[in-house]
């Protein structure tokens, strides 16, 4: 973990630079994001052709979470963005189900209390080309490259099993902006990609307003939603943010 933080603040560094050497028209912006996050369901079997499928949001009670989320964006020339983001998610759930519970190779009795937890850190790497540029139009299309740190945890009866979930996941990046005023614009923007094995949504939906020339406030749902369905596990989430935020562009 220490390793991935070193490896993106090396990289935003990079980017600030980059900004730094920019022409007047290029723009270096930082977005903080947070909020509370709200869990709609979260069904997990581990492994995905043996384990026992529980909800951690129908047979647990999964608390709402407090979330945050960092994203440095740098413009080198006119159309084209890139960006770096750390958004890290940690979601609790506790309770007991009225059956045995096999997970991860352990076996839970029936009626057992259980503690659980699901983390699905997210750092990526984002380049955007925006080819609509009008004075009240914005849209853009690119790709993005998620890095997946994530892990299901099951624990209760003296017994504790995790299941870790880290790779390489490729998504297609998007941004939509609507201007309304001087003051005001419409944003929707996310990464998305479905395939056979699974499916992965993060999309912003958001208001946001300039307090000043280089700084806005915004306001927003973000969904977060998807999952994979293979033999090493089954899990499928979908995470509603209430998303609070602000702009600084330098």
């Amino acid at each position: 973990m220490w390793r991935r933080a070193e490896q993106l603040a090396g990289l935003t560094a990079s980017l600030v630079l980059m900004a730094g050497m920019a022409s007047a028209q290029n723009r270096f912006t930082v977005q903080f994001e947070n909020g509370a996050a709200f869990t709609s369901y979260n069904d997990v079997r581990i492994p995905g052709d043996t384990g026992t499928q529980v909800s951690l949001t129908d047979e647990l009670t999964t608390d709402p979470a407090y979330y945050w989320r960092v994203r440095v964006d740098v413009r080198p020339a006119a159309k084209h963005v890139i960006s770096v983001l750390a958004a890290p998610l940690t979601l609790h759930a506790s309770g007991s189900v009225d059956r045995t519970i096999f997970f991860n190779g352990d076996e839970f009795p029936a009626g057992t209390p259980l503690e659980a937890a699901y983390k699905f850190n997210s750092y990526r790497i984002t380049y955007r080309y925006e080819f609509l540029q009008r004075e009240k139009w914005l849209f853009g299309i690119g790709g993005t490259v998620k890095v997946r740190d994530a892990y299901t945890r099951l624990e209760g009866g003296g017994i504790s099993s995790t299941k870790t979930n880290v790779g390489l996941v490729p998504l297609v990046n998007f941004k939509l902006q609507r201007v309304l005023s001087s003051k005001t614009a419409l944003i929707l923007e996310g990464d998305a990609l479905a395939a056979p094995q699974g499916r992965a949504e993060d999309i912003l939906a958001a208001l946001q307003v300039s307090l000043h020339p280089k700084v806005s406030f915004q306001i927003g749902y973000r969904i977060l939603e998807g999952g994979a369905d293979v033999d090493e596990v089954y899990t499928f989430t979908l995470v509603n943010y209430l998303a609070i935020g602000a702009v600084v562009r330098f």
